[in-house]
């Protein structure tokens, strides 16, 4: 990528990582560095009564990963830390690794960065209000995969799994999607500056 390119970074098309010297040792290391980002949100975790899954930044760092490196990284990145997880890394929530009542969380992850990345590709970072839309889709599309995997691995019914995966986290994830509405549009217009 040319000096221009990084001067210009407003064309759509682009991702906040695509302002980086192209290269395929910048691609594996965002991808890695993502899934690492990842995993070490994911030890923030707060435990919350009555429910096995807790509030953690991982939620808030795979969309993070999937708006700032676009839909392929963003993929590729969050598989990988699931992959990593799976194998014995113990970077899920917790120190966690391998398949839990919440690993369908960490797939839904995986799905959302997806269209979190291509959103952010058409721009949807680069305003506050629609980094805020782009990021409570991304929490719904976890939430879609996450609720219903939650149900079936705890044997819970549809109702107990929506208060014990769902209702619980709504006002932080509310608050992450303002977070991010705030930090990525101010990324793009500082760079712009």
């Amino acid at each position: 990528m040319s000096t221009a390119a990084v001067a210009a970074p407003a064309r759509t098309g682009q991702v906040l990582a695509d302002l980086l010297p192209a290269s395929r040792v910048r691609d594996i290391a965002l991808v890695a560095g993502g899934a690492a980002l990842t995993g070490l949100a994911a030890q923030i975790a707060v435990p919350v009564p009555g429910t096995p899954v807790p509030v953690t930044g991982q939620t808030f760092a795979a969309l993070l990963v999937g708006t700032a490196l676009g839909a392929r990284r963003g993929v590729a990145s969050l598989a990988l830390y699931a992959l990593a997880g799976l194998a014995g890394v113990p970077w899920f929530a917790d120190g966690g690794h391998g398949f839990s009542v919440s690993f369908g969380y960490i797939l839904g992850m995986l799905l959302a960065s997806a269209a979190v990345g291509a959103l952010a590709r058409r721009g949807a970072d680069r305003s506050m209000l629609r980094m805020a839309g782009t990021m409570l889709l991304g929490e719904a599309i976890i939430y879609a995969i996450g609720v219903p995997y939650l149900a079936f691995a705890a044997d819970m019914s549809a109702s107990a799994a929506i208060a014990a995966g769902l209702t619980p986290f709504l006002i932080g994830d509310a608050l992450k999607a303002a977070l991010a509405m705030g930090l990525l549009p101010t990324a793009w217009k500082l760079l712009k500056k």
